[in-house]
């Protein structure tokens, strides 16, 4: 089935100067599983849904390593993410070998871009229907960009992308000023948060989510399950500890914040 008779060829643009087959690989990435990333000035975390197809599968892997100093979080096709993860681990060996030190992240960024880029241009390939979100660090301090099949790349402070993304991109535009300042914790905090607000509902665990860190001192590693569990359960207990502190306040502050959790899991916004 196509949309029209503009969309059966990457090269072929519309009346309206659209490629249809870009903008169907960009509604790819919003079909996989949320993915967000946040960053302070010290540190970036990424962090992704993992739930598995069946209970008799393994989940996915949706967030790669590609250097020490750099990492990938994916939505959309994970094979072409897989991929592109592994030409981006090729670069960062061949640019140590070669120049002896770290490839920088924004150079990585615009390499990535411009092999998206010829995709679009020529008839015998196809888009990647993928989106990355690129963290790092370098010695111009530490970075967060998104990739887009179309070619195109974005730095950001903190971004989400996937199903129900919209959500979590809610979350941090209310607290987004805080998070250049924030330590550590406080971005592994928020960003569980905002990845809960992707789950409609359902119960965050480290079952069904991945995260990872890289700053400054501190190596592009993926948090194992318990750490993770540990992290999901402390916070849990101070969100429910902060209407209780607020009590002092306006009567009707702790009413409208034990409702909070009940909205949030209710999916904001679908895509």
């Amino acid at each position: 089935m196509f949309r029209n008779q503009y969309d059966t060829d990457v090269t072929t643009w519309s009346p309206q100067g659209r490629l249809f087959q870009v903008e169907y690989a960009m509604e790819a990435v919003k079909q996989g599983s949320a993915a967000i990333g946040l960053r302070s000035k010290t540190h970036v975390v990424l962090a992704s849904v993992n739930k598995a197809q069946s209970e008799l599968s393994s989940h996915q892997k949706k967030i790669f390593k590609a250097d020490d100093h750099i990492g990938v979080a994916i939505a959309g096709l994970t094979a072409d993410g897989r991929v592109l993860s592994r030409y981006m681990r090729s670069e960062c060996i061949n640019y140590s070998y070669t120049y002896e030190s770290p490839l920088p992240v924004g150079r990585l960024v615009v390499q990535l871009a411009d092999k998206a880029q010829v995709c679009t241009q020529r008839s015998w390939k196809r888009p990647y229907g993928v989106g990355l979100l690129v963290a790092g660090l370098d010695e111009s301090g530490a970075h967060l960009y998104y990739n887009c099949p179309s070619g195109n790349y974005f730095e950001y402070q903190a971004f989400a992308i996937g199903s129900r993304s919209q959500a979590a991109k809610t979350y941090m535009e209310r607290r987004f000023e805080s998070f250049v300042s924030s330590t550590r914790e406080d971005l592994l905090k928020d960003a569980l948060f905002a990845l809960r607000e992707t789950l409609q509902g359902e119960k965050l665990k480290s079952s069904i989510c991945t995260v990872a860190v890289v700053g400054v001192g501190e190596a592009f590693h993926i948090l194992d399950n318990e750490t993770v569990q540990a992290l999901i359960d402390a916070f849990e207990i101070v969100g429910e500890e902060v209407p209780a502190a607020e009590e002092g306040g306006a009567a009707d502050e702790p009413a409208v914040d034990q409702s909070a959790p009940a909205e949030e899991g209710a999916a904001p916004m679908e895509i």
